[in-house]
């Protein structure tokens, strides 16, 4: 299903199709990108773990029917996911239960990065979810991840500090963007 799109992008869900399975594991099994996204846990190890890592995402967001989730960004120009982009209720301090604040995140393919996919698919998504009438969506970034902090200023993002008030009290850096009037 697309979510959005963009001249250059098409935010969809993920499949099970061998390409895209090949790109989930190609990402979330690299140290660079994993390190950044809870310390590396859940970092996949093993090309036979893909297919649930993606049923995985399909089920925890399956609820809110398309309106949050974890999706591809797939390049028009090659018809191929370079990463993903997320829109999703923040997990509290237990790191299970959500929150009512919103997150908007991204994980890109190391060679995908430095060419604005993470903020042109973000900006997609917060324009359709700002359309629903949400005031703020927040980021949340692992402290020292430069690239990630430089997508929340593209973003026009406003840096709030170190909190910890999601993901089971890690002390993340945290941004928010207000609805536009």
């Amino acid at each position: 299903m697309e979510i959005a799109s963009t001249e250059r992008l098409v935010v969809r869900d993920w499949t099970q199709t061998p390409e895209d399975l090949d790109v989930v594991y190609d990402i979330y099994s690299r140290e660079e990108v994993m390190r950044w996204l809870g310390g590396g846990k859940g970092r996949l190890t093993d090309p036979a773990e893909a297919p649930a890592r993606v049923r995985l995402w399909h089920e925890r967001h399956a609820a809110y029917a398309g309106r949050w989730g974890l999706w591809a960004i797939e390049s028009r120009a090659t018809g191929r996911a370079v990463g993903s982009v997320l829109l999703k209720p923040l997990p509290g301090r237990d790191g299970v239960t959500h929150t009512d604040d919103l997150e908007v995140g991204w994980h890109l393919h190391p060679d995908a990065q430095g060419h604005g996919y993470a903020t042109e698919a973000a900006r997609a998504v917060l324009a359709r979810e700002f359309a629903t009438g949400t005031r703020q969506v927040y980021a949340v970034v692992t402290p020292g991840n430069e690239p990630s902090i430089a997508v929340t200023r593209r973003l026009g993002m406003t840096h709030l500090g170190p909190r910890t008030d999601w993901y089971g009290g890690l002390e993340l850096e945290t941004f928010v963007l207000q609805r536009p009037a």
